[in-house]
């Protein structure tokens, strides 16, 4: 199935259906990209969305990277709470939102590797380009 896992419906259909999941995404919301990828995700190293830092940051950049990063674990955990109980109830057995994002084949990123910033990449995570533009003749 190829799906953006940012609603997690499509990765919970490919597991009942028991067929491989192909995800084609931005970047979902609260990391959770990271956390099923297992990619290291340190905020004293990668920037948070939203900050206008680099992967070189002072202390105090640092500092306000973890702060700018906290809201989300409790954020995500309310706005998504929904599906995982639609999960465990759709495929009766306790399942959590990364054990399905984990069991994906492919990860198409549409991101610019350069743009972003540097990371850590598995080795199923395959960057496609994140520029939509059309060439002008």
């Amino acid at each position: 199935i190829l799906t953006d896992p940012a609603l997690p419906c499509g990765p919970i259909l490919a597991e009942h259906l028991s067929v491989p999941s192909v995800f084609f995404l931005r970047g979902i919301p609260c990391g959770l990209d990271f956390d099923a990828t297992q990619c290291p995700n340190p905020p004293s190293y990668v920037p948070r969305g939203f900050t206008d830092l680099t992967d070189r940051m002072n202390f105090l950049q640092r500092v306000k990277n973890l702060v700018f990063d906290t809201p989300n674990y409790f954020l995500c955990d309310f706005v998504l709470q929904p599906y995982a109980k639609l999960a465990s109830e759709f495929l009766q057995r306790d399942v959590t939102l990364p054990d399905l994002l984990r069991k994906a084949s492919i990860w198409l990123m549409r991101s610019d590797f350069v743009l972003d910033y540097p990371r850590p990449l598995m080795p199923n995570m395959i960057f496609i380009g994140g520029m939509n533009c059309a060439h002008k003749k």
